[in-house]
């Protein structure tokens, strides 16, 4: 019974990669498991080849002409990749984006609450969007939201550069921050 429809959960996908009796193109260009290129042969006889040295026969480019196969260990050579899928994943640096936000009118005291959060994230090497909400009618002074901006601004100079400068969209004001000088 053939199904053709989307895969069923305890069904694993097939591997992109065509192996022994899955190549099914008439000759190849043959690799051996030294690099050393065998030239283009029927495909039964690269695959005779590949079980004589107990060895499976793998297409490594598809879209050549002729294909070509490579001779190797097929367990080894997947295992090998999920090894560099890994090492590739750790090196990568996931970059953070943390929000603060505050009021035109916030005191002193939580201004200093929140400038502290700020410099926790940039020295944790994230960016950082600082916000300020306007309510009612205090939409009517964004210069005191530009002011506490500016203020941020001035207060992380030595461990952070301004990315984007404030910008004002509805009833929020914004810029971002991130993490620079050092």
């Amino acid at each position: 019974m053939a199904f053709r429809g989307k895969l069923r959960r305890d069904q694993k996908r097939e591997d992109t990669v065509r192996r022994n009796e899955r190549i099914r193109i008439p000759k190849v260009r043959v690799v051996d498991e030294d690099g050393e290129q065998l030239g283009v042969l029927d495909t039964r006889d690269a695959l005779d080849r590949a079980r004589e040295r107990g060895l499976d026969l793998v297409e490594v480019a598809p879209n050549a002409d002729p294909p070509v196969c490579k001779i190797m260990d097929y367990g080894k050579f997947k295992f090998q990749q999920q090894k560099k899928l890994q090492e590739a994943k750790k090196k990568q640096t996931v970059i953070k984006i943390k929000e603060v936000k505050f009021r035109p009118k916030t005191d002193e005291h939580d201004y200093q609450t929140k400038l502290k959060q700020i410099v926790k994230f940039l020295e944790g090497g994230d960016r950082c969007k600082v916000t300020v909400f306007f309510r009612g009618r205090e939409i009517v002074h964004k210069d005191r939201g530009v002011l506490v901006l500016d203020r941020v601004v001035e207060d992380t100079q030595e461990l952070a550069k301004v990315e984007s400068k404030p910008v004002a969209e509805g009833r929020t004001m914004t810029m971002m921050l991130a993490p620079g000088k050092k």
